[in-house]
């Protein structure tokens, strides 16, 4: 199952002969697998990872660590689950160290980032503190490496 779930993984096209043949299974037994684990939430979605700045849309995006105070019986699910709901957060992570949840934040300009923190984030209960990380420049994403000298590159997958 693993090995058919990394072909996937690496490139959401690949179709269940090409994945059969790639790990020695018959094409209904991969099917079944697929299924499966699309049906039990293994597999959570298909993504197409887009190199926006090419596609004529820039956006900016950031990393905020959030310091917050975890609410007695619940921790930092409450909290965590406030913040997240926000279209605004691609992705949040409960994290170590001295901040609490980080988070993907994208935005049109970096002033949208900005007046989301001060006018959404930052005003919630619990919320401490935070730290914004503006993302400059993009080199790889969903282990696609992002090269201006000649395009996107995917990595090899080895088992």
């Amino acid at each position: 199952m693993k090995n058919i779930l990394k072909a996937l993984e690496d490139d959401a096209r690949t179709t269940p002969e090409k994945i059969a043949t790639m790990t020695d299974k018959s094409v209904d037994e991969v099917k079944t697998v697929i299924a499966q684990a699309e049906k039990d939430g293994t597999i959570v979605r298909y993504k197409t990872v887009v190199n926006w700045a090419k596609a004529g849309e820039q956006e900016v995006d950031a990393i905020i660590e959030v310091k917050v105070q975890p609410q007695k019986n619940v921790g930092f699910e409450a909290i965590a689950e406030e913040i997240y709901r926000f279209p605004e957060v691609r992705s949040a992570y409960l994290a170590s160290g001295t901040y609490d949840l980080a988070l993907l934040v994208a935005g049109k300009t970096m002033q949208d980032i900005a007046a989301f923190v001060t006018n959404k984030l930052s005003p919630i209960d619990g919320v401490q503190g935070t730290a914004t990380h503006f993302l400059m420049k993009r080199y790889k994403e969903d282990g696609v490496i992002y090269d201006d000298r000649g395009g996107i590159h995917r990595l090899t997958v080895t088992s």
